[in-house]
């Protein structure tokens, strides 16, 4: 066994999330992530002999654990001896977020860990470790389609087509920023409205229709109100409204949250600027501003660097923006 290494992405919160039926009719939660590029963790891996797995930075148990539970899948899928070995992470997610941290964490360590091994593991299986290591887990170690994610059971509901529909997002912060204790939030259980958001989030990306994207997602962030209340929402609606905005996007157990343009509007710039001083004005910090990509972008995945984004290239004033 040699030394391996494992990267993974992250998300900005989420376009949907609340409680869905399964193909058998069985109420489960869900998810649909809003792809970011950019941050990202790196995992490596070192085995060494004996059966313990010492991480560092100390503090980073879930994936400690996930090393643990991948270890023991790559011995008996290769034949090998199970070892132990040193865990090293490295990466610029914020913490506690809503920007899938942990979740990177646990994916880039299984990884690390199937590359020392010289093991192939499926998305379906990095899925069921990543839930057994943290209990709940983003879809950061699918495809780069879109999909209606089961976080607690580690799969996928339904895939939703292609990609999402292109958008220019300005993402900014709600709550100042604080840590959110993501498995001590109740859940959703209004099975029905969600089943109708669902419908029209398939129709949104199969017409490539982000007005009706933004429909959705602002939606789901009402509903986040009665789980996790952001003060601001009213404010970013409201802020939506006066420049343009398809919607608003936030994430449901952080607070991050992004507003919704459509990248092919003439006078998008204007529109940008205007939003970035109303969030200033109202004390709501903005943190970056990205690009999604449509279809041929393949969901904005960050190791797809060359891929085109669609629409007209960012304002060259984003640049200079903090992020997150």
């Amino acid at each position: 066994m040699i030394a391996g290494t494992g990267h993974a992405s992250c998300h900005h919160g989420e376009i949907l999330q609340g409680v869905f039926l399964d193909a058998s009719g069985r109420p489960c939660r869900g998810l649909v992530t809003l792809p970011l590029t950019g941050p990202g963790v790196r995992a490596e891996f070192t085995p060494r002999p004996g059966g313990e797995v010492v991480v560092r930075p100390a503090d980073r148990v879930k994936a400690a654990r996930a090393a643990s539970l991948a270890i023991a899948e790559c011995a008996r899928l290769t034949g090998r001896p199970r070892r132990g070995g040193d865990l090293r992470i490295d990466g610029d997610i914020p913490l506690g977020l809503g920007m899938g941290s942990s979740t990177g964490d646990v994916i880039a360590t299984i990884r690390a860990v199937a590359a020392s091994f010289g093991a192939g593991l499926s998305g379906e299986v990095i899925a069921r470790l990543a839930v057994a290591a943290e209990q709940a887990s983003d879809p950061l170690m699918l495809s780069d389609r879109p999909v209606l994610f089961a976080h607690r059971e580690g799969r996928v509901l339904e895939e939703l087509g292609d990609a999402l529909p292109p958008a220019v997002v300005v993402g900014c912060l709600t709550g100042g920023g604080a840590p959110v204790n993501t498995l001590s939030l109740p859940g959703h259980d209004d099975v029905a409205e969600f089943e109708r958001l669902r419908a029209l989030l398939r129709r949104a990306i199969a017409e490539t229709d982000l007005a009706l994207l933004g429909q959705v997602s602002t939606a789901s962030a009402r509903h986040n109100q009665r789980v996790l209340p952001k003060e601001e929402l009213a404010t970013l609606e409201a802020i939506a409204r006066r420049t343009g905005s398809a919607g608003v996007q936030v994430a449901h157990s952080g607070n991050v949250a992004g507003l919704l343009f459509d990248p092919a509007t003439p006078d998008l710039d204007r529109r940008l600027r205007r939003c970035v001083a109303a969030l200033g004005d109202r004390g709501i910090p903005v943190t970056r501003i990205f690009t999604t990509s449509g279809p041929e972008g393949r969901h904005g995945r960050p190791h797809h660097r060359r891929a085109r984004q669609t629409g007209p290239r960012p304002p060259r004033r984003r640049a200079r923006l903090p992020a997150v």
